[in-house]
């Protein structure tokens, strides 16, 4: 039997990148997964992926940050599968300057992202949990270890030149993490950061050109990474490489198995061993 089976999970921002193979690997261990992502397209395409290996998925297209968006998501992990277990809160992008030029729009978009869209899904999934382990308690059934995993960045551990908002954001990613692990543990949930270092994606790929750029509600937003300072960073991580997507996943993975029932509040840094 799979580590995960049975399991429900929802993993925002997992049409693309980490978000992608997080719902992969989650799937591939037996998860029914909620998949989300801005574009419809590359939603279904991550959900066909898993239902092509065997696996069960449905998209939830959206916005993380628009008002209803939360109880939508929920709401359909509840409707599709009765319920969740895990709840990965993992979309994002950066938005960056330094802090002369950040403008209040910077601000708010990425703490929006980062920041406020988890909170509106933990917020919107607390009936739901609350609701199951009350049945489990009367029913007299054990109450089964439910997981949060936020994502986080070494950015709001030790700081980036040029990223006050994206920082900010992940930091408070770390006070949301503590702060929930102790609200949710009379529910027998766990409530976990992982920090990613530097992980190739589209946003961090290596480009030349400085009009690489993804749209984002209506804003284009410079992606992508100077391939000298990309060598730089690279040389500074002790394993010598910047991270796959894969391997990312992995590390949320560690935090959904059984085996860290009793793992909780904690923040796991996957860099390759770098620190900021």
């Amino acid at each position: 039997m799979t580590t995960l089976h049975g399991k429900i999970a929802l993993v925002s921002g997992s049409g693309r990148g980490i978000g992608r193979e997080i719902a992969l690997k989650l799937a591939s261990e037996g998860a029914k997964v909620v998949v989300n992502d801005l574009d419809a397209d590359p939603a279904a395409e991550t959900v066909a992926a898993i239902v092509e290996n065997g696996g069960e998925a449905v998209a939830c297209v959206g916005n993380v940050t628009d008002t209803d968006f939360a109880d939508r998501f929920v709401g359909t992990a509840v409707d599709t599968y009765g319920g969740l277990d895990i709840i990965v809160n993992n979309a994002g992008y950066t938005w960056d300057s330094v802090i002369q030029k950040l403008s209040d729009e910077q601000w708010d978009a990425i703490l929006d992202v980062h920041l406020k869209a988890p909170f509106r899904i933990l917020r919107a999934a607390q009936p739901v949990i609350a609701r199951s382990v009350q049945e489990a308690k009367a029913a007299g059934d054990a109450v089964p270890c439910r997981k949060v995993v936020n994502i986080s960045s070494i950015a709001g551990l030790g700081g980036n030149a040029g990223q006050t908002n994206y920082a900010a954001a992940k930091a408070g990613v770390t006070g949301l993490t503590k702060a929930l692990a102790k609200e949710w543990g009379r529910y027998n949930v766990t409530v976990n950061t992982v920090a990613f270092g530097l992980v190739r994606t589209r946003l961090t790929e290596a480009t030349a050109s400085a009009e690489s750029t993804i749209d984002v509600d209506g804003n284009a937003i410079k992606v992508g990474m100077n391939p000298q300072l990309l060598d730089t960073m690279e040389a500074m991580i002790p394993l010598g490489r910047a991270g796959t997507p894969a391997e990312a996943a992995g590390a949320v993975y560690l935090m959904c198995l059984p085996e860290s029932d009793y793992v909780s509040a904690q923040t796991l840094v996957c860099g390759g061993g770098f620190m900021l």
